[in-house]
Parts: C-alpha cells; structure tokens; sequence
C-alpha cells in the first residue's frame, strides 16, 4: 500500500470546487502531527487555511508557483521554531512530506508550494509575507505551504523504467 502511494503521489494543483469533510481534515491533522522529528523536539506547527479570501492572499505570496492555491479548499503552512531544533528545515521537511502521502491516500490531490527562500518582490520575502497575513510570530519561520483538494485533473502514476537506477551506489559513490 505504501508503495503504491508513493508511485501515485503527483503534484496536483488544480481542485474540484469542493470541500474536504471534517473527517478527512482531522486526519491530515493526525497524520502531520504523527510525522517524527530530530531527537523529539517537535518544532513545527500548521497552520489550516479554508477561508476564501486568506487562500487569495496566500495565492499572491510568490511570483511563481502559488497561484493555484486560491482555487484549493484548504492549505496548509507549515511552520516550525528554529530554536528548538537545529535541523527544523529537515523536521518541517518530513511533517510536509507526511501531509502529501496523507492527502494521497485520502483520495485527495496536494502540491508543495515552497516559501523559505523565496521572493514576494524586491523588498519583502515570501516568509515575511504569509508571516504578516496570518499573523505568525517573528521567531517561527515558515518553509511551505501545501494546497489540498479532490483532484481535477489525472496525471499518471511514475512508471518503474522511467527511475534513474544509475544514481544509487552500494558502499561508496559510483559502485554499483
């Protein structure tokens, strides 16, 4: 099952123009706070986004890239304190990744949409951007965002002859 996920996970960006059930969000909820982290410490927090008019704004966060998320029911930041952890980007990682699986297996469509190092414009940052809209604390910082939504359109599964068996190695770079 888990395999399967995995090859039939795509990046899905455009939604039906319907609302994911409580159930299925209190699962995306359980499934992302599941998600491990660097010696416990848990440094991330989510921030779940159904308001219309938020998911507009937060369409707007990036030159390119974040548009399709004002068509999406729900999105997802993923936000994280760097100073419980010093490797909160590898940590929100993970909790990102543990939410598009979810999604996946949930019959929902989801796509990464990254915001740490990005530009809104010259002079502000996609971070402090979606930081000002939904009021997140200076000393968090936000790595992604996630829209979430039943799928509108079909990409198909990865195919196995299409994976690059020639970037693995056994027991030291280029053996094979």
């Amino acid at each position: 099952m888990l395999f399967s996920l995995i090859k039939n996970r795509r990046s899905i960006r455009k939604y039906k123009k319907q609302e994911i059930e409580k159930d299925k969000i209190k699962k995306l909820i359980k499934a992302v706070l599941f998600s491990p982290s660097s010696k416990a410490s848990y440094p991330c927090e989510f921030i779940f986004v159904n308001d219309k008019e938020l998911l507009a704004k937060l369409s707007q966060s990036k030159p390119h890239g974040s548009a399709f998320l004002a068509n999406a029911p729900l999105g997802i930041v993923v936000t994280a304190d760097p100073t419980k952890s010093d490797v909160w980007i590898e940590d929100a990682s993970i909790a990102t990744t543990f939410i598009l699986l979810a999604a996946e297996a949930l019959g929902l469509g989801a796509c990464w949409i990254q915001i740490r190092k990005r530009k809104y414009s010259d002079t502000i940052d996609t971070e402090e951007y979606i930081k000002n809209i939904l009021s997140v604390p200076d000393n968090k910082r936000v790595l992604a965002m996630v829209g979430v939504g039943y799928p509108e359109e079909t990409k198909l599964p990865r195919q196995e002859g299409d994976l690059e068996y020639g970037k693995i190695f056994f027991n030291q770079y280029g053996k094979y």
